[in-house]
């Protein structure tokens, strides 16, 4: 393989993601891009996700005891020049990796930002689609999910005391040490299921002592900004996405302050 094909190791973490975890690998393995390996990092799932994933590659690892872990774990098993580590749930453009490469060869990007889209059954998971479009090319929000492992390893990987805001941080690391970050055009997309407007609020819960401690503890004025409405939710998109969507906005705003309400039990 030419120097202009270099190795991608695609890093998947896992625990009981058999939902979603065939289309997942498949999107990976359709790519355009033809020099890829796929590394899946399980935390001792109890449903067939092991062996969905042995049908991709040989490469299936157990790891634990959280995500931070499992990734820094695949990024250390990884032959790749480059690192793709994203979750289960997510579905591949086919030009993802070649896009990826083109902006780290052609523009020297040292990391990429992936942007997402919603998906789903069901009105909540639409809610939640709405929610993430007012996401999209905001630097507060979005993280970086391929870099070149060189800087990951400079970087020292995820912080594995974090779980749930430990890509924000390894985003912010990658800002302050001035690594050029770009952005694709193609678009993933995000498998939310049949989202339960309670159920979505106890998964915050299940993120939110990392969150607002650990994590607000090592970066308070950023995350002051993350968690004010108006820098998520700026007015001039608000006043557009809210006359295209006058249903949605207000489901959103309940969603939100039912999930920050639980977040700070």
């Amino acid at each position: 393989m030419s120097k202009a094909q270099p190795l991608v190791s695609v890093i998947i973490p896992t625990k009981n993601s058999a939902r979603t975890l065939d289309k997942c690998l498949k999107s990976i393995q359709d790519q355009t891009y033809p020099n890829i390996e796929i590394i899946l990092v399980d935390n001792n799932s109890t449903d067939n996700t092991k062996e969905i994933a042995k049908k991709y590659t040989n490469k299936v690892y157990n790891k634990g005891p959280e995500r931070s872990a499992q990734r820094n774990y695949g990024a250390k098993k990884a032959k790749g020049e480059y690192l793709l580590i994203h979750d289960s749930d997510i579905y591949f453009h086919p030009d993802s990796v070649q896009e990826c490469v083109d902006l780290a060869i052609e523009q020297q990007a040292d990391a990429v930002i992936l942007p997402e889209k919603s998906i789903g059954e069901g009105y909540w998971t639409k809610v939640k689609a709405f929610e993430r479009s007012f996401y999209e090319g905001n630097d507060l929000i979005e993280a970086v999910r391929f870099f070149s492992k060189e800087a990951y390893n400079e970087l020292g990987g995820y912080d594995e005391d974090l779980t749930g805001p430990e890509d924000w941080d390894l985003t912010i690391r990658f800002r302050k040490n001035n690594y050029k970050i770009m952005r694709t055009q193609n678009y993933l997309l995000h498998d939310e299921g049949k989202i339960n407007l309670f159920g979505s609020s106890k998964k915050k819960q299940y993120y939110a002592k990392d969150m607002f401690e650990k994590y607000a503890q090592k970066y308070p004025d950023i995350f002051k900004q993350q968690m004010s409405f108006f820098k998520r939710f700026p007015a001039s998109k608000l006043l557009i996405k809210g006359i295209q969507q006058p249903i949605l906005l207000p489901s959103m705003i309940i969603m939100k302050g039912l999930e920050l309400y639980n977040s700070k039990k």
